[in-house]
């Protein structure tokens, strides 16, 4: 996040949502629509200082795949949730 942080290409994500805890939930409820999900953490780039986590999502009601990085997770599905709203796709959370 730190080489990230200033450059204005982040959207902002309200960290204490606790979507963490939501995670499994919304990647079953985006299964049912018919989108294939995950997330994963990339032990490499943490140690490299990099966000680690990435969420992605393609098909169903979703037009093209889409990608959403982060720190930490609640970060990165923060993300994610924002990037899925954007394509249409609301998830009720």
């Amino acid at each position: 996040m730190a080489m990230a942080k200033g450059l204005g290409r982040w959207p902002k994500v309200d960290l204490d949502s606790g979507v963490e805890d939501a995670t499994m939930l919304i990647l079953e409820w985006l299964g049912e629509q018919g989108v294939g999900a995950m997330i994963r953490v990339d032990a490499e780039r943490m140690r490299d200082g990099q966000p680690a986590w990435t969420f992605a999502a393609s098909g169903g009601p979703l037009d093209v795949g889409m990608r959403a990085d982060g720190a930490s997770a609640a970060e990165c599905m923060g993300r994610a949730l924002l990037r899925l709203r954007e394509a249409g796709l609301v998830v009720p959370f």
